[in-house]
């Protein structure tokens, strides 16, 4: 015969406390408890959700938890291949949730902290691609866009696409940032002309462009640094 919730005081039973409570007043053991529904011959579930939690290999508790594979689940008594794979699914729940949240914005400083945050990204691309970047005015990025792929050229990188993105999320600076497959971050020709068009423009819409970052092979340039950019 199998334990199931009802064989718990009316009092301690998870359902009725999280009904009368909200699911934040129950522990770990009684949330786990109640996606498992029953326990087994002389365990109830809130027995069985105690074991699980305890005998979790990679750490103890929930964490631990979303480690464990079905093989690992179905060792502790009362967990068959159903349980087994309903925990699985609670842990990548879990985990995509966790993924899901927005995270916080960064806030650039320098051209070595976006060169940073881009390098490993972009140097080994096989095409140039040109991404803008928006800040607001403490420098907090708030958006990425992505702009062209192929041979960045002036006739192909419009300001007016650009400053559109700008002001669409309210942006006060911008940030180009593009690749060279070659892994020579030295800046072309038209490198310089687009920096200039897309700087010239910004200063007569009051939205400055901070910088132009090509990126090369493990190494970039800063066209601020050089000059490139007042």
């Amino acid at each position: 015969m199998k334990h199931t919730i009802k064989s718990i005081p009316e009092s301690e039973r998870p359902y009725e406390k999280c009904l009368r409570f909200g699911a934040e007043h129950l522990t770990d053991s009684e949330l786990l408890a109640i996606i498992l529904r029953t326990g087994f011959q002389g365990e109830n579930s809130l027995n069985l959700a105690r074991s699980v939690l305890e005998r979790c290999s990679y750490q103890k508790g929930l964490l631990g938890l979303t480690h464990m594979t079905v093989s690992e689940l179905m060792e502790i008594k009362g967990i068959g291949k159903v349980k087994a794979v309903q925990l699985l699914c609670i842990g990548e729940l879990s985990k995509r949730i966790s993924a899901a949240m927005p995270k916080p914005s960064p806030v650039f400083t320098s051209p070595e902290e976006i060169a940073a945050m881009y390098m490993e990204r972009m140097r080994h691309k096989e095409q140039e691609e040109l991404l803008l970047l928006l800040f607001n005015t403490k420098n907090k990025l708030i958006q990425e866009v992505f702009l062209t792929k192929g041979t960045v050229n002036a006739s192909l990188v419009s300001p007016r696409e650009i400053f559109l993105e700008a002001l669409k999320y309210h942006a006060v600076s911008i940030v180009l940032i593009h690749n060279h497959p070659s892994g020579d971050p030295n800046p072309s020709k038209e490198d310089l002309l687009i920096t200039k068009r897309i700087s010239e423009a910004g200063a007569m819409l009051g939205i400055s462009l901070l910088d132009h970052l090509i990126i090369g092979d493990n190494i970039y340039t800063s066209l601020k640094r050089r000059g490139c950019i007042e």
